[in-house]
């Protein structure tokens, strides 16, 4: 990442500042506009070296900006916090980001998938172009300036190259991420910090993750159950993971045009087309992404979740029988299912792995796994694995403005808020538009006193 737009930033010693922005992704800087726009003096630290790391990598592939869907499915995005995170997109959503980036001088367009992206696909552009202004607008940015909490007199504590410095700001603007991507700055170590001053914390969790599967070996039917339950009462946890062999195979190879359903104990239920990647020992990718909160809450509630998945969503499960019972003569059964389905590769190899050969040379049981294939998921990937993280500041602990009712004068902003979303554009837009709200909050904080 040594090629951020950012890195030559000076950074500039500040005694006293208007407004101390923490953090320099998304919503920090979108926080840091409002206020400079506003003639406030800006100054954000950050604790990398450049900012916009983990931007810059969610931009590696096609910079997603946000979703061309309508407010109201847009906002659904959000589950139980679609109430709070609304506002936040009806001031600053979708078009609002696509007028922004045009005003950046970058140009946008609506994917096949509805998504938004910047007409070049990239992302450090924008950035650049982004920096460029803030810039221009008197934000003074303070690289490589690690948090360290409150002094006793109210000043902010940062570990400096220079070593520790102390910055008395009157309004301060926290958007430090979440756990994940520790690498590029998330890692976080804000939460005792906070917790300390009194402001409510959910515990981080894994969003938008992958997750392990139940070792393949285990029997099927009620003895598969009864297999289960045992794993799930041993100490250490249970053993998971494709077989070696699979594993050896088929780890990084997408499942594609399959179709993923999931109805958690609660009676939620998920079924999505899509397409998703084998790992050395389970499941990630965009289809598992979508339902990765639901897996994850079952898995926190009950140890394990059970998803089906449809290798062939476009056959019917009765033609799909028809075609396993079709004679073969003298062709593999590999050769059949190639010849009469379409399945090969991963497809094959996962029957493979969950019927054995008993399974594969009985049609019904076959031709039932291939319509809904149970894989079993005992754990989700570590949190510094996850594309982002559910958890953080309670919303609950905060105002209408994303201030911090425990400690006045200090805003919220950003993944460090509890909320979550899936990917597709819905991330960035609600960090964007939190960061908003929170350097609003923070322009009528310092009105309010007196500026």
């Amino acid at each position: 990442m040594s090629s951020a737009p950012s890195s030559a930033l000076p950074t500039v010693p500040a005694a006293s500042c208007d407004v101390a922005i923490i953090g320099g992704g998304p919503a920090g800087l979108m926080a840091a506009e409002v206020l400079a726009q506003a003639g406030v003096a800006v100054h954000l630290f950050d604790a990398m070296p450049s900012v916009g790391r983990k931007f810059l990598l969610a931009g590696k592939g096609g910079l997603n900006l946000t979703h061309s869907e309508p407010l109201a499915p847009f906002a659904e995005r959000y589950g139980v916090r679609q109430a709070q995170v609304a506002p936040w997109l009806t001031a600053f959503g979708g078009p609002e980001i696509r007028a922004w980036a045009q005003g950046l001088g970058v140009e946008t367009f609506v994917g096949t998938s509805g998504r938004v992206f910047p007409a070049d696909m990239k992302a450090a552009p924008l950035l650049r172009a982004w920096l460029q202004r803030l810039r221009g607008q008197g934000v003074a940015f303070h690289m490589r300036h690690r948090w360290l909490g409150w002094a006793g007199d109210g000043a902010l504590r940062f570990q400096s190259p220079a070593g520790e410095v102390r910055v008395p700001a009157r309004a301060t603007v926290l958007a430090l991420g979440g756990g994940s991507w520790s690498r590029l700055g998330s890692d976080g170590a804000w939460v005792p910090l906070l917790a300390e001053r009194g402001i409510a914390i959910a515990p981080l969790r894994p969003a938008n993750c992958g997750f392990d599967v139940l070792c393949a070996q285990a029997p099927a039917g009620e003895t598969r159950r009864a297999f289960l339950q045992e794993l799930l009462g041993q100490s250490p946890a249970p053993a998971v993971g494709w077989t070696p062999h699979f594993a050896q195979r088929f780890a990084g190879q997408p499942f594609k045009t399959v179709a993923l359903s999931f109805t958690d104990s609660q009676g939620c239920a998920f079924h999505r087309r899509g397409e998703f990647v084998a790992t050395a020992t389970g499941v990630e990718g965009s289809l598992v992404y979508a339902v990765s909160h639901l897996l994850r809450d079952e898995i926190e509630a009950h140890g394990h979740a059970t998803f089906h998945l449809d290798l062939l969503p476009d056959h019917t499960p009765e033609r799909v029988l028809v075609e396993v019972r079709h004679p073969r003569g003298s062709r593999s059964l590999s050769s059949h299912l190639k010849g009469r389905l379409g399945l090969d590769g991963i497809k094959a190899g996962v029957l493979y792995e969950h019927l054995g050969k008993d399974g594969m040379n009985d049609p019904v049981a076959l031709a039932q796994a291939i319509k809904a294939l149970p894989i079993t998921v005992v754990a989700a990937r570590p949190l510094d694995e996850a594309i982002s993280t559910a958890g953080g500041v309670a919303l609950e602990a905060l105002d209408a403005h994303l201030m911090a009712t425990a400690v006045p004068g200090v805003f919220c902003a950003g993944e460090m808020l509890d909320w979550e979303a899936p990917t597709g554009g819905y991330l960035l837009t609600a960090s964007m538009a939190s960061g908003r709200v929170a350097g609003e909050g923070a322009l009528r904080w310092l009105r309010r006193s007196g500026d």
